[in-house]
C-alpha cells in the first residue's frame, strides 16, 4: 500500500517500472482522515473518480454516516489502484459547512430559503408560462461534465421530447466539443478510436497540447513508469511551456499560440516525402489522400519554423520520430481544442495516423482526451447538443428510431437546425430569445470566456435563472432560484472515462439536509410538468438510477455506444468496462476501428461532417459522394492566421489552462485543505526573458490586460516561451469578499475576466488560449515567491538560469526549483 501523505510534494509517488507489452503493476493508494485507521473503516463503498477525466476507480470509505477517506481499486484496469492528489483529497469538501441545504429563491432582489415545493413551483409556473407564450425556443438547459449518464440521459429526454428545445448543451463545450468534432470528422462518428492499454505497448507517444502530469495525473504514472522500464517509449511533446512531459520528451516543440495547423501540416508533408506512410492501408480504408498530399506539398518545415517560431531542424526531428515508429500513441488536449483552428489541427492528427496505418493495435492509437470526468457521457447521452446514442440530427431514419424509443413522434424531436452550442445559446440568452436557463452542475459566471459580459446577461431581469448546485457559486449567486444538489458519494451512478470505459459510483453516505440528487430533481421536474408520450403515458418511466440506466441501455442498442451487455450487477462485480459492450463483445471493447470504420457509412454515421474553416454543415448527398462506402475521411485544412495578433498595445499572447492541484472553478478543490495548499492564488506566468526586460521579477503583483477586462495576480518565473502569458483558470470570487465578482472598473482575479468571445467554426468551442494581453506592474513582491505551485509545469527558473529552448534532457536542469521555500521534488523519477 502507497502511504499518500506526501502526495502534495511528490504527485507521482513512487515508481513501479515494467516493460513494453508487459502488465502495469498495482499499487493501491489510500488516504483517510486524520485519526483514521483501516480498521476503524465501517464499509469501503464503490466509486470512480469525479475531478477529472481519468476515472480512476476508488473505494469510499465510510465511519458513523459520513466519508472518511478513499483508496484505489487495484483490480481496476484504468488506474491499478494509483490515485492523483484531486482523487485522495478532493472528496474532503463534501463535508464543507457552506454546503447548499435547502433550496433559495429571490425575494426583493435577495436569496432567501424555501421548501422544495415553492422552489420547484415557481420553476415549473414559469417554464408552462414561456412555453404558452413564446414556445419551447424560450428555454435552455446548460449542464455540466460532472453528473452521472443517467442525469444527463434524463435530462436530453425532458428537454428534447418533453419540453421540445433545441437549446440543450454542457460546459463540456468548452473541454472536449473539439475531441467530438474531430472524431466525427474523420470516423463519422464520435467515440475514442484507442484505450488507455496503447501506453503498454507504444514505442513512441506523441502529446499535443495535452499536459498529461496534470490533466490526467494517474496515465502519467503510467507512462513514467514506462519510462524507467524496459524498452522505453520516446515521447514528443508540443507544448509551449515547460510541463514535466517536455523534461522527459525527446523532442519539445513549443510553437508559438496559435500555429498548431501549420506545425502539423509539416509532420504530415514530412511523413509523405520521405514515404513513412502505409499506402496499402490508406487505399483499403481512407478517402481523401490526393486532396491531403496536395494540399500539405509546400508545407515543408522550413515554412512552418517562419510561422511558428521553431526551428525548422526541430520539426524534422519530430517528424522522423512520428514518422519512423512501429507503434505510435498519439493524445491530444486542451492546447489543441482550445486554440485557433481547434478541430482542424486535431483533425491532422488524425491523418497522422490514418496516412501511417497507427489504429486498431495495440501501442498504435489516438486518444483525442477528454477535459472532464463525465464529459463522455455528455456526448452519448446527447446532453452536449447532439442526439443521444450517437444519431444524426440531418438523418430522417435516426430521429425517427429515437422517437420510437422513447415512444413519441418524430416531429416531437427537435431537428429542425443544429442542436444549439453553448456560446450561441448564452448569446440568445444575451439577445432576449432565451428567457428561461437552467444551469446544472457548472460555473459559467467563471468559466466561460469574458466575464463582464457573462455577469451582465445573468441578470437581466427578463431572464430566469435556475442553477442546480451543490455549493453557492458565484453563478448561483445570481440566479432566481438555486436548487441544492447531492454529489459523488452521495448519489448513485455510472460515469465513463475518456477511453470509453464504465465506472458505476454506489452512494456511500446521505446528502446534507435537504440536497436532492439531479436525477431526482429532473425526475420531479419532468412529474410536475406531466410530460407524456404519444400513447399518453408518462415520458420517463424510471423513477431511479438502475432503471434509468436500463432505459438507457435500450437507447444505447446498436448504436456505436452500445451498453446493453452491462448492467450495475456486472459493473459491482468487475469494475471498469470498455463500451461497446453487447453480445458480440461481453467483456468491453478496447480499441475501435480494428477491422474498418463500419460507422462511417452514410447511412449511420453520426454526423456529414463540417467545413472546417466555416463550420457549415455538409448535407448527406455531398458526404455520400465523398464517402460511399463508409471509410476514414482524411480531411485537408489549410493554416490560417488567429483572429486576434500581438500588438504595440497588447504585446503578449495569453494562454489559460490548469493546474495539477485544481479542477475546474475550485468550488470542491478549494475546499480541499491540501490542494488549496498548494495552490492557493491565482498567479501569472512569465518568460525569464520578456521578466528581464520589463524589470520584474518573482513574487511581484502584475496587472494582466486585454481588450475585454483585466486581472491581477503574482508573477511566476518561468520557462514558458518568451512573448507568451500564462494564467490559470480556476480563481474566482467565492472565497474573496464579496464573493461574485470584481466592481465595474476593478481588475478581477479570474483568468477569463481577459478572455475573447470566440470559438472554433466545427466544433464551436471556445478558444480560451488566443487572447492577446499586456503586463504591468503593480507592485513590487515582498521577496516571497508566487503562489504557483513547484511540482508542476509552473515550476520557477532559479535566477541567473538560461531560459530551456526545446526541452528534453538538455532543459532539465535549469527548470527545477532553486531557493523557494515551498520547492517540493517531484521523486525518484
Amino acid at each position: 500500500m502507497e502511504d499518500s501523505e506526501d502526495r502534495i510534494a511528490r504527485p507521482s509517488g513512487g515508481r513501479t517500472p515494467y516493460r513494453r507489452g508487459g502488465t502495469w503493476p498495482a499499487r493501491v493508494d489510500t488516504f483517510l482522515a486524520d485519526g483514521m485507521r483501516p480498521e476503524s473503516v465501517e464499509r469501503w463503498v464503490q466509486s470512480a473518480s469525479i475531478l477529472h477525466s481519468d476515472g480512476d476507480a476508488m473505494d469510499i470509505a465510510v465511519a458513523d454516516g459520513r466519508m472518511v477517506g478513499v483508496r484505489g481499486r487495484d483490480v481496476d484496469r484504468v488506474n491499478r489502484g494509483r490515485l492523483g492528489p484531486k482523487d485522495l483529497y478532493g472528496w474532503q469538501a463534501n463535508s464543507s459547512r457552506d454546503r447548499l441545504t435547502r433550496p433559495l429563491v429571490r425575494r426583493g432582489g435577495r436569496l432567501v430559503e424555501t421548501d422544495w415545493d415553492t422552489a420547484m413551483d415557481l420553476v415549473t409556473a414559469r417554464s408552462r408560462e414561456l412555453l404558452d407564450e413564446r414556445g419551447p425556443g424560450s428555454i435552455g438547459f446548460y449542464t455540466s461534465g460532472q453528473l452521472f449518464l443517467e442525469e444527463y440521459y434524463t435530462l436530453a429526454v425532458l428537454a428534447r421530447a418533453g419540453i421540445g428545445t433545441n437549446h440543450l448543451d454542457g460546459n463540456t463545450r468548452l473541454c472536449t466539443a473539439t475531441a467530438a468534432e474531430a472524431l466525427k470528422e474523420t470516423f463519422g462518428c464520435d467515440g475514442q478510436p484507442g484505450s488507455y492499454d496503447d501506453i503498454d505497448h507504444a514505442d513512441v507517444i506523441a502529446l499535443f497540447g495535452h499536459n498529461i502530469a496534470e490533466t490526467q495525473p494517474v496515465q502519467w504514472m503510467r507512462l513514467l513508469d514506462r519510462l524507467e522500464g524496459a524498452d522505453p517509449p520516446r515521447l514528443l511533446c508540443v507544448d509551449p511551456r515547460p510541463t514535466r512531459v517536455a523534461e522527459h520528451a525527446a523532442v519539445h516543440l513549443a510553437p508559438r499560440g496559435g500555429t498548431n495547423v501549420a506545425l502539423l501540416n509539416a509532420l504530415l508533408h514530412e511523413t509523405i516525402r520521405h514515404d513513412r506512410i502505409d499506402r496499402d492501408y490508406i487505399e483499403a480504408h481512407t478517402v481523401g489522400f490526393d486532396e491531403l498530399a496536395a494540399r500539405v506539398a509546400d508545407c515543408s518545415p522550413k515554412w512552418a519554423a517562419e510561422i511558428c517560431d521553431l526551428p525548422a531542424a526541430r520539426i524534422e526531428e519530430a517528424a522522423e520520430l512520428v514518422g519512423t515508429t512501429d507503434a505510435l500513441l498519439s493524445t491530444v488536449l486542451q492546447g489543441v481544442y482550445q486554440s485557433h483552428q481547434a478541430t482542424a489541427a486535431a483533425v491532422q492528427i488524425n491523418n497522422l495516423h490514418l496516412v501511417r496505418g497507427m489504429l486498431g493495435r495495440p501501442g498504435a492509437g489516438v486518444l483525442q482526451m477528454n477535459g472532464q470526468p463525465t464529459a463522455q457521457n455528455t456526448r452519448e447521452c446527447g446532453a452536449n447538443g447532439d442526439l443521444p446514442g450517437f444519431r444524426n440530427w440531418q438523418n430522417d431514419s435516426h430521429v425517427a428510431d429515437l422517437a420510437r424509443v422513447w415512444n413519441v413522434e418524430p416531429e416531437t424531436v427537435p431537428h429542425y437546425a443544429p442542436p444549439t452550442h453553448a456560446m450561441q445559446m448564452f448569446r440568445y440568452a444575451e439577445q432576449g430569445s432565451i428567457r428561461m436557463l437552467w444551469i446544472s452542475g457548472t460555473n459559467p459566471a467563471v468559466s466561460l470566456p469574458e466575464l463582464a459580459r457573462v455577469r451582465s446577461l445573468l441578470t437581466q431581469d427578463r431572464l430566469f435563472t435556475v442553477v442546480q448546485d451543490i455549493f453557492l457559486t458565484e453563478t448561483a449567486q445570481l440566479a432566481d432560484v438555486v436548487l441544492p444538489a447531492a454529489t459523488w458519494g452521495e448519489k448513485t451512478g455510472t460515469l465513463t472515462n475518456a477511453d470509453r470505459t464504465v465506472h458505476l459510483s454506489r452512494k456511500a453516505v446521505d446528502p446534507p439536509g435537504e440536497a436532492r440528487p439531479d436525477l431526482d430533481i429532473f425526475l420531479d421536474y419532468a412529474r410536475r410538468m406531466d410530460f407524456r408520450d404519444k400513447d399518453g403515458g408518462p415520458l420517463l418511466t424510471w423513477h431511479d438510477p438502475e432503471s434509468a440506466f436500463e432505459a438507457w441501455k435500450r437507447c444505447s442498442a446498436g448504436r456505436p455506444c452500445d451498453y446493453t451487455g452491462l448492467s450495475y450487477a456486472k459493473l459491482q462485480e468487475t469494475s471498469g468496462i470498455q463500451w461497446p459492450c453487447d453480445d458480440r463483445a461481453p467483456q468491453g471493447t478496447a480499441r475501435l476501428y480494428t477491422d474498418g470504420f463500419a460507422w462511417a457509412h452514410p447511412d449511420v454515421c453520426e454526423s456529414y461532417g463540417k467545413d472546417l474553416e466555416t463550420g457549415a454543415s455538409q448535407e448527406v448527398v455531398e458526404y455520400r459522394s465523398l464517402n460511399p462506402d463508409g471509410r476514414a475521411m482524411l480531411k485537408a485544412a489549410a493554416y490560417l492566421p488567429p483572429h486576434e495578433e500581438p500588438d504595440e498595445r497588447y504585446p503578449f499572447q495569453l494562454t489559460t489552462g490548469r493546474t495539477l492541484y485544481h479542477f475546474h472553478t475550485r468550488t470542491k478543490t478549494g475546499r480541499a485543505p491540501q490542494l488549496n495548499g498548494a495552490a492557493p492564488d491565482v498567479w501569472v506566468e512569465v518568460s525569464v526573458p520578456d521578466a528581464d526586460r520589463l524589470d520584474l521579477a518573482e513574487g511581484d503583483l502584475v496587472e494582466v490586460n486585454s481588450r475585454r477586462g483585466s486581472l491581477r495576480g503574482r508573477l511566476r518565473v518561468t520557462g514558458i516561451r518568451p512573448g507568451l502569458l500564462f494564467v490559470p483558470f480556476h480563481y474566482g470570487y467565492w472565497d474573496t469578499e464579496g464573493g461574485s465578482g470584481p466592481g465595474p472598473d476593478a481588475a478581477g482575479r479570474a483568468a477569463n475576466e481577459t478572455t475573447i468571445t470566440d470559438w472554433d467554426p466545427a466544433s464551436k468551442q471556445p478558444l480560451f488560449k488566443t487572447s492577446t494581453a499586456a503586463l504591468a506592474l503593480v507592485e513590487r513582491g515582498d521577496g516571497a515567491p508566487s503562489p504557483a505551485p513547484t511540482t508542476t509545469a509552473s515550476a520557477p527558473v532559479p535566477a541567473g538560469a538560461a531560459r530551456p529552448t526545446t526541452g528534453g534532457p538538455a532543459a532539465r536542469a535549469t527548470q527545477r526549483p532553486a531557493a523557494f521555500p515551498h520547492a517540493h521534488e517531484e521523486g525518484a523519477q
